[in-house]
């Protein structure tokens, strides 16, 4: 009897292992997307706790950064300029106002300023990926993110389904709803199956413009890294500097003047591990969370992620209505 209650906790051990490598091995196939995978390592860290937690702890910031760079290799800077260019100040407007909208309303709802940061970036840019990108730059905890990513993921998929019945509603055109879309909608997984539900020249237009946001990653996460440098105690702004930022601009200028012998496929296939390695970050965001942690997230992130949602997605709504 003593030997069965001393092999228990060595069995229990093992099951743990094997249900975070297969849940690992699960992330990497077409069946589970980053949501899922949020959600997988949460549902893990609540029942049967994390074996690694430790490691997973320590992996994640890295992770995220090499997903964040593989990323890179999608984007053609010739064809993101181009979009640019024909609403620069509106973009410029829409994610600066945005970033202080955010910041505002975390001051006012009483949100973790680092996770206010992160929502509100997320929202400005490209959901997921500029928290991402800003995350290791403000020194982010696990909590923090987790908290941002939830409730960037859950409106990401209610936008997924909501927005081309919307855009239908109102008589959007192609033009105006893949503009809409590609400034409302956070993540551009969404955007695309969005913009391909609604149909027509939607999609490559709704891509194109939400390329051209997402190189405001750069700027914006460097500008937290200046915010944030005295909070931290450094006194050279180097010292704070997201140094895989620029590694991630030179994937994207590697994949836009790659000699023509290169094939598309080598950059579809870094992608591809780009978007893998994102969704694992996401799992073992989730499996590092304990139920201390989880005490301490209320509803008031959510709301403020609500919020500044609904704000940007009628001011956008209404500048394409009128103005496209």
């Amino acid at each position: 009897m003593a030997s069965e209650d001393a092999c228990a906790p060595v069995f229990n051990f093992m099951f743990q292992k094997i249900i975070f490598f297969l849940a690992i091995v699960a992330c990497l196939t077409p069946f589970v997307s980053p949501p899922i995978a949020l959600a997988l390592g949460l549902i893990m860290a609540l029942t049967i706790g994390n074996p690694f937690l430790p490691e997973t702890q320590k992996t994640t910031n890295y992770l995220l950064q090499i997903s964040v760079v593989m990323l890179g290799f999608g984007m053609n800077l010739t064809n993101v300029i181009e979009a640019g260019k024909k609403g620069i100040l509106f973009t410029v407007g829409t994610i600066f106002g945005t970033l202080i909208v955010g910041g505002l309303l975390g001051k006012l709802l009483k949100v973790e300023e680092k996770t206010s940061s992160l929502i509100s970036s997320g929202t400005a840019i490209c959901g997921g990926s500029a928290i991402a990108a800003t995350a290791p730059a403000i020194r982010a905890g696990s909590n923090e993110i987790s908290v941002s990513l939830g409730a960037i993921f859950i409106l990401n998929s209610i936008a997924l389904f909501v927005f081309p019945i919307v855009g239908h509603a109102l008589g959007l055109t192609d033009n105006q709803f893949g503009i809409w879309a590609a400034i409302a909608i956070h993540d551009t997984s969404s955007v695309v199956g969005a913009a391909a539900k609604f149909g027509g020249e939607a999609l490559p237009i709704a891509v194109t413009i939400k390329l051209a946001r997402a190189l405001w990653i750069v700027p914006v996460a460097l500008l937290f890294a200046f915010l944030y440098r005295p909070k931290h105690g450094e006194t050279k702004i180097t010292e704070m500097m997201p140094w895989f930022i620029f590694l991630f601009i030179l994937a994207i200028l590697i994949r836009t003047y790659a000699p023509l012998s290169v094939q598309p496929s080598v950059f579809d296939s870094l992608v591809n591990i780009g978007r893998a390695g994102l969704t694992v970050t996401l799992f073992l965001i989730g499996a590092s969370l304990t139920r201390e942690t989880i005490k301490t997230i209320g509803f008031r992130p959510m709301l403020q992620s609500v919020l500044l949602w609904i704000m940007i997605s009628l001011v956008s709504l209404y500048a394409v209505w009128n103005l496209v």
